[in-house]
């Protein structure tokens, strides 16, 4: 046992006691106390508040439920010091006690009641301040489990239960914190009189730790939650972060891959114990950025389901111990190990890949066929830092995205691409908006929006003709290599018949003339090999004019009929049970479309302005990949669209609004529309309706994330 004790008690601005950490609300009381076991006595008692970072959210700092129980007054906290020199007051006060490890002393260890103070409140508060903790609080002694332990009883819960079942009294006579702090030692003192001998401390994680799940290991139900709503761009680092201060089990992070391949913003998270598990359900809505995510339980089988593999091949990569995995996707079907090593040590930012060729798994289908995708290790966060600053860096032909990965996914994806029924799905195939195109006369002309094309007799863009009739984007971009990053955003147009099936043709929509012409005359007859056949490309340089009249079937735009525009949304991860083609920007016949689907808004933003009618165009489906975003819905629509904004203090006004979009003039009073929640109250969201999805794409991406006061605001597509 260590030679001095620190009995630690902390308080927040909301919830305390039981639900202490449950509702993210910041530190505003830090008490110690130094407890000398050689000689049995208290040495000293400090007591700080600690003044929260400002939060516009709300203009008192203390909640009515702290105010309650633990009678703060709130001046004092406003007078308080900051969480950082809070805690290097703390350092400084072991230092003078001559309690402080780092200084030639002798040890302590933290004691507290129950698991919350450290577990719950400080390190996740600590980790969200980007405050760095010294490594004497990843360990401490859990005064209940303790008691507990050596007094052989389950039916303690808290301070003052103890103190009953000892026969002591509770002093009244001191602030409240300081008062807990002193019952603790009086408690430790009973302990330490009565024989018990602190032995083994509670270990809090300092990071997550790479492991390999096996299909036949049996994971324990109590110890498994799946958390829902996360980034697309979430790591199982960053998953680990929001569960700071409880203990992960090795590899016990599984994000889940949609039937495509793509992270769907869930994860499965193995815990130490079922302790750990149960103050990971607390954290249900947490944020992690301005997202809430939800948290609940799962199950061992679950978890394997995700995690597990039994290739002898990942297992063997997986277990030579890499701190970090990146997936390569997009990679030449021909690729090697030797340009992979070449691709990560060419400048700028050279990498070194550990092991080797050895470090590299590709991953192939079962009849022995690449599937484009590389899962890579490296021996350190900065030498894979390096590494993902070569993302979309071109190989051969072909530009490369790079990912972190995790343990779990290479298992998935081993798993799935050795799957006999699914031999030809491809990591980067969408699924169709709409499970099967509607049948439709031939006397329907497919069409087109005209402001969604380019018009006029200037030649930069390419017709191509031929291609397979199962051709997707991605294939597309293959076969252009090198020239694809010349198309504009958006620019792929997959021509369809008036029944809804694949013409074999295509447009494609260049940056310049000169850039169609370099593509048309390099490209042209060339082959696309697809499915072990080589088919001969035409593609052929055209104008905007040439691109409009093949695609209105030679009809002029102003003799077409016109239909309401529809928006139509659907989840990516919507499986299907026949394969059909997702267009990039197909030209559909526009009756007899399916209702649309509900619009995914969450219920505090139901109330939609009206848009004007002024322009209706027939509905048309379009997608061009930008990695590496994944899109989560597709629109159809393309007169006046909507974006969110997300994160809007709760006082904030029309004008404010107004100023921020400085520089778009159409921002105006009558296009801005506050969001409130069902009690009437502000809930920091707006809609903002621009004449153009065009121009909201344009504002999302001048404006996305900048500053409103001190808040950063989010904007995205309704």
């Amino acid at each position: 046992m260590a030679p001095y004790l620190v009995a630690l008690f902390c308080a927040s601005a909301g919830k305390n006691g039981e639900e202490l950490g449950s509702d993210e609300e910041q530190i505003v009381l830090f008490v110690y106390l130094l407890f000398d076991v050689t000689n049995n006595k208290v040495i000293a008692v400090q007591h700080h508040y600690v003044k929260p970072q400002p939060n516009e959210l709300s203009e008192t700092l203390l909640t009515e439920d702290c105010k309650t129980e633990t009678g703060i007054d709130e001046n004092a906290v406003k007078n308080g010091q900051s969480l950082d020199h809070v805690l290097e007051e703390f350092d400084r006060f072991l230092c003078a006690k001559g309690a402080h490890p780092d200084h030639g002393s002798r040890t302590f260890c933290f004691v507290t009641d129950g698991q919350n103070h450290l577990r719950q409140l400080l390190h996740p508060e600590a980790c969200t301040k980007n405050l760095s903790l010294q490594s004497y609080y990843g360990s401490f002694y859990d005064l209940r489990r303790e008691f507990k332990r050596f007094y052989k009883t389950d039916t303690i819960k808290n301070i003052k239960e103890m103190l009953e079942y000892l026969g002591l009294q509770e002093d009244q006579s001191v602030e409240y914190g300081v008062r807990q702090c002193q019952e603790m030692a009086s408690i430790l003192h009973r302990l330490i009189n009565d024989g018990h001998v602190l032995v083994e401390p509670e270990i809090i994680s300092e990071r997550l730790e790479p492991g390999i799940c096996s299909k036949t290991d049996i994971v324990d139900d109590n110890t498994v939650v799946r958390a829902r709503g996360l980034p697309w761009q979430s790591s199982d680092q960053d998953i680990a972060r929001f569960f700071k201060g409880l203990n992960i089990a090795k590899g016990g992070v599984a994000l889940c891959l949609s039937p495509q391949g793509r992270r769907n913003g869930e994860a499965l998270v193995r815990f130490d114990g079922e302790v750990h598990r149960d103050l990971a359900l607390k954290r249900h809505k947490h944020h992690i950025g301005q997202r809430y995510i939800e948290v609940y339980k799962a199950t061992g089988k679950d978890f394997v389901n995700v995690a597990g593999g039994s290739n002898s091949e990942a297992q063997a990569f997986l277990s030579r111990g890499g701190q970090v995995i990146i997936r390569m996707r997009g990679l030449p079907f021909t690729a090697t190990s030797q340009q992979v090593l070449e691709f990560f040590a060419r400048e700028p930012n050279p990498c070194q890949v550990l092991d080797g060729e050895d470090g590299i798994l590709f991953v192939h289908y079962p009849d022995g066929r690449s599937t484009g995708d590389a899962f890579v290790l490296f021996t350190s966060e900065d030498e894979s830092n390096k590494a993902l600053k070569k993302h979309r860096e071109i190989m051969g032909t072909r530009y490369i995205e790079l990912f972190k990965s995790t343990t779990a996914e290479v298992q998935q994806v081993l798993n799935r691409s050795m799957d006999p029924r699914n031999p030809e799905q491809q990591d980067g195939q969408l699924p169709p908006l709409i499970a099967q195109l509607p049948a439709q006369a031939t006397t329907v002309p497919t069409i087109i929006p005209q402001n969604l094309i380019t018009a006029g007799t200037r030649k930069d863009c390419v017709r191509l003709r031929n291609l397979p009739t199962i051709a997707q984007v991605t294939d597309i971009l293959t076969f252009l290599g090198e020239y694809s990053q010349f198309i504009v955003y958006q620019g792929v147009h997959m021509v369809y018949t008036a029944q809804g099936e694949p013409s074999g043709e295509a447009f494609i929509q260049m940056d310049s003339e000169e850039a169609s012409s370099m593509t048309a005359i390099n490209r042209h007859r060339r082959p696309m090999t697809f499915a072990n056949k080589k088919r001969l490309i035409d593609v052929i340089q055209c104008s905007g004019d040439d691109m409009s009249l093949v695609l209105t079937n030679g009809m002029p735009m102003a003799t077409i009929p016109q239909a309401p525009a529809q928006m139509i949304q659907r989840q990516i991860i919507t499986p299907v049970t026949a394969p059909t083609i997702m267009p990039s920007l197909g030209t559909l016949p526009y009756a007899q479309l399916p209702q649309p689907l509900p619009a995914a808004f969450p219920p505090t933003m139901t109330h939609i302005p009206q848009r004007p009618a002024t322009s209706f165009y027939p509905p048309i489906l379009y997608w061009y990949p930008s990695p590496p975003v994944s899109p989560q819905t597709y629109l159809t629509h393309t007169g006046p669209s909507v974006i969110v904004m997300r994160g809007l203090p709760y006082n904030v006004t029309v004008q404010d609004i107004i100023n921020y979009f400085q520089g778009f003039p159409e921002v105006s009073p009558e296009t801005v529309q506050l969001q409130h929640s069902a009690d009437g109250k502000p809930n920091g969201d707006a809609l903002i309706t621009f004449s153009s999805r065009a121009e909201g794409e344009r504002a999302i991406i001048e404006k996305n994330r900048r500053h409103l006061g001190n808040r950063f605001i989010e904007l995205f597509m309704a």
